[in-house]
């Protein structure tokens, strides 16, 4: 892993503040080290571990060509999520949970579709054939369309995974990937349920320097095994290549 996972930036991020002790989920208490002024700290060295082990599946995910899908839609991840899932060229939703975006793909690419046909008419010249009132309503369409879908236009089938920060407040999307059997990484805080997760990041969710902090290892991760893919890719074209030379050599 390009990336090692040092507790010490994880503590300098604050990684490890939970949330008031009183609003504990109790099945987080394996992740938890201590309570400090009436808030419980998450053990860092059980954080860096489930990192490593998120990243490890992560990096296999990327280089099986299948895409991982980022939800976060608290206002203090969003940026954050966009652009990181975005340098990995992978889909994110940080607007709002389209509901049935898993469960009920075929009509969320109805929808995608629907966003490129609009765009084919801007450069078709159709657009241009309408009436002032038809392209303002189209406009508005398009501009729906692309805040709640725009990063995902290119997804042309279900995720192989899902990346969340904060499954309260994403329940939604945690359900319906639960109903497909879609693997769930997630950071997870103190008042959350990591049962509902594969893959637990026990993490402080709310703060942008630790979701930064997060984010950055994952899409490392992610990143080298997008990479992997690209040169077992070249490797094979040029086997496939060599093989070609010779068959043509032989055959001559």
């Amino acid at each position: 892993m390009a990336n090692n996972i040092e507790v010490k930036d994880l503590l300098e991020a604050g990684v490890h503040f939970g949330h008031l002790t009183r609003k504990w989920n109790p099945n987080m208490a394996p992740y938890i080290y201590m309570e400090r002024n009436g808030i419980h700290v998450i053990n860092l060295y059980k954080t860096a571990a489930k990192i490593e082990e998120a990243n490890e599946a992560l990096k296999k995910i990327a280089a099986s060509g299948r895409k991982i899908l980022f939800v976060a839609t608290k206002k203090q991840a969003k940026d954050i999520v966009a652009d990181k899932a975005g340098n990995v060229n992978m889909p994110y939703i940080t607007e709002r949970w389209p509901g049935g975006m898993l469960t009920n793909f075929v009509t969320i690419r109805k929808a995608v579709k629907k966003m490129a046909s609009i765009d084919r008419m801007k450069k078709d010249g159709t657009f241009d054939s309408l009436s002032k009132k038809e392209k303002l309503q189209i406009d508005r369409l398009r501009a729906k369309l692309e805040k709640n879908l725009g990063s995902i236009s290119d997804m042309t089938r279900l995720p192989g995974a899902l990346f969340i920060v904060d499954t309260m407040r994403e329940h939604i999307a945690v359900k319906e990937a639960q109903k497909l059997n879609i693997p769930i990484f997630a950071m997870v805080d103190t008042n959350s349920d990591p049962r509902e997760v594969e893959y637990v990041i026990p993490s402080n969710d709310d703060a942008s320097k630790s979701i930064e902090k997060v984010l950055t290892y994952v899409t490392e991760a992610i990143s080298e095994g997008l990479s992997e893919r690209k040169a077992d890719k070249e490797e094979k074209k040029a086997a496939d290549k060599e093989t070609k030379a010779e068959a043509e050599t032989e055959s001559k």
